[in-house]
């Protein structure tokens, strides 16, 4: 007798009562957590690479800044439609092909960059190309992850990704950096190379990712690509969560990165920091981080009223900025620093544990290539304002308007976008 016409007693289907293994114990998303990490790292050793030669090539900061400006307007322009494409095809496959591609193209700009005379445009070109890769793999990793670890283990699947993406940027740019020095420019980005071809072989290890029965239905009526474009940006607009999200994540980034540049200067300028402690500072946020991260990581589900407890944390970050800027000493401004990187891990990792928790599987791809876009602009237009408003004033009277910027903005989140706040 043929039983897959029978649902469970409470309509879901067997997909969607399947049983996950731990995190631990789940071999296909150990694999997916090792290749995404080694991805990731190696592109550290690709950045201070790339950035050396550029420097090294012309001495010229525009053209350090041509890259940049390439790269965020790749990243406006095709996150939607990256997002759009990891819900329409396998993402299993989209990361396959993107390993392939970026594997080719980093290993043909370290053999440029190795020629002499090589026209500038050309690794410009390249770079831009290396980026759009990332932008359809992306969305299509993240999407991934809820059907690879089941909804009881997304908490702790995305607290060890966090984790493990702090300690490679990390560890990634200061090892970056002695190997630069040890083999040289081309060499390093030939690493980073290698490290796709690694992902690549581990994802294809990894094996095909389980799809909901939902999922396989949608698959089989696919609509026009432009229909699905439009579906995502429409329940983006329409769903409280998405939308409040879209608000707060990149507004809470737009402060951030400028700060986290004014504390640098600050360093410097201010606190007359010796080397060591300027090391120290540097390190304090992404250990603040990965503390607050590895506490969510712990707790897992026992953390009740998440909403309420981003909020807070949201709302306590802009004061925190502002008694940095009366700091005077390093010595003062070290766990200050420590305190707002702690603070801010839980701004951002349960924002993405909740948000895979809540938006539908077969939209995900759409939503994380639009939040993707959004971030890739806001820290540069933070980091564009701040910079010159610090030349006007100081670094310390901008600091202080972030902090107070920063507070209001908690004020109205906390208002206004009450989907977020009143999740438990």
């Amino acid at each position: 007798m043929d039983n897959s016409h029978i649902s469970t007693p409470t309509g879901q289907s067997e997909a969607a009562i399947q049983t996950f293994p731990t995190v631990w114990r789940n071999k296909q998303f150990l694999m997916l957590l090792i290749s995404y990490s080694i991805s990731l790292f190696g592109n550290t050793f690709h950045s201070i690479a790339l950035n050396l030669w550029v420097l090294m090539m012309t001495g010229s900061a525009k053209m350090m800044a041509m890259i940049v400006v390439t790269n965020l307007l790749l990243s406006s322009l095709l996150g939607s439609i990256a997002g759009t494409y990891a819900d329409r095809v396998n993402r299993r496959t989209i990361m396959l092909i993107t390993d392939i591609i970026s594997f080719g193209l980093v290993i043909t700009i370290a053999i440029f960059i190795s020629v002499p005379n090589t026209p500038f445009f050309l690794i410009v070109i390249l770079t831009g190309l290396v980026t759009a890769s990332a932008l359809f793999q992306s969305p299509a990793y993240q999407a991934s992850l809820m059907n690879v670890v089941g909804k009881e283990h997304i908490q702790k699947a995305v607290g060890l990704i966090t984790l493990s993406e702090n300690i490679c940027r990390t560890v990634g740019f200061s090892a970056g950096g002695i190997f630069v020095a040890a083999f040289g420019v081309s060499q390093a980005i030939i690493f980073d190379g290698i490290t796709f071809l690694v992902s690549f072989m581990l994802v294809l290890l990894a094996g095909s990712f389980p799809s909901s029965s939902r999922n396989n239905a949608l698959h089989k009526v696919k609509k026009k690509f432009i229909d699905d474009l439009i579906t995502g940006l429409h329940y983006i607009w329409k769903d409280p969560f998405a939308k409040a999200v879209i608000i707060m994540s990149p507004t809470l980034t737009l402060f951030f990165m400028p700060s986290l540049m004014l504390t640098q200067v600050m360093a410097v300028t201010v606190w007359r920091s010796t080397p060591f402690q300027f090391g120290l500072m540097e390190a304090c946020i992404p250990l603040g981080y990965m503390i607050g991260s590895g506490l969510i990581l712990l707790l897992g589900s026992r953390i009740k009223q998440r909403g309420r407890l981003i909020m807070v944390n949201l709302l306590l970050i802009g004061p925190m900025y502002i008694l940095l800027s009366f700091t005077t000493t390093p010595t003062a401004a070290i766990p200050i620093i420590l305190i707002i990187g702690f603070m801010f891990s839980f701004c951002t990792l349960l924002i993405n544990i909740i948000l895979r928790l809540e938006v539908s599987e077969e939209l995900q791809g759409r939503v994380f290539g639009l939040l993707g876009s959004i971030m890739s602009i806001a820290p540069s237009l933070g980091l564009a304002i701040a910079s010159y408003y610090a030349d006007v004033f100081s670094s310390n009277v901008v600091m202080f308007l972030i902090g107070g910027l920063l507070f209001l903005f908690g004020i109205y989140a906390i208002a206004r976008l009450t989907a977020i706040r009143k999740y438990n």
